[in-house]
């Protein structure tokens, strides 16, 4: 974006604002315009978490599969700025907002502007499910698997009861 484009969006959506504040609050009334305006705030947060974490839930099954979640980030960014647009007091912002929270404009965006954006991830270091291989290069990490593993052992009942930790007399 270039100094033009960001110098008339931080002239022009104030003054919208201001416009649709007057408008509306015309209508209806002070106290019902910041109704409004508080309740967009309320169903925004709870927009952006019910979604956020359906988004999540869709990434991390992408790169269980292996795949990069190009798609699932960029609908998350849009996501995001669906929620803050929704936390800023206005019914323009409010409108970009909820309409950023609707999954078929936020496909329509993705499609629109796939073409012209590059994802380059680095996937040295990682296995196929997506898990961080670094932490195995940790000597305090003991990587178990499922047949290495028993209940039985310091700290735990053996089968007749008895624990192999014995207190010494005098030690409360």
């Amino acid at each position: 974006m270039r100094f033009p484009s960001l110098f008339l969006i931080f002239l022009v959506v104030p003054l919208l604002e201001i416009a649709a504040f007057v408008l509306v609050g015309s209508r209806i009334g002070v106290l019902a315009t910041l109704g409004m305006v508080l309740f967009t705030a309320v169903v925004g947060s709870v927009l952006l978490r019910v979604q956020g974490f359906g988004l999540l839930r869709r990434i991390q099954a992408e790169t269980d599969a292996g795949r990069v979640p190009g798609r699932e980030l960029v609908h998350g960014a849009m996501i995001l700025l669906a929620g803050f647009l929704l936390l800023l007091p206005g019914f323009v912002t409010d409108a970009i907002g909820f309409l950023l929270f609707i999954p078929a404009f936020r496909e329509w965006m993705w499609r629109s502007i796939a073409r012209r954006v590059l994802v380059k991830v680095d996937m040295t270091g990682f296995r196929a499910g997506g898990a961080d291989m670094r932490h195995r290069r940790d000597p305090r990490t003991i990587d178990l698997d499922a047949e290495e593993f028993s209940r039985t052992g310091p700290g735990t009942r053996d089968a007749d009861g008895s624990s192999p930790w014995r207190r010494i007399d005098g030690d409360r």
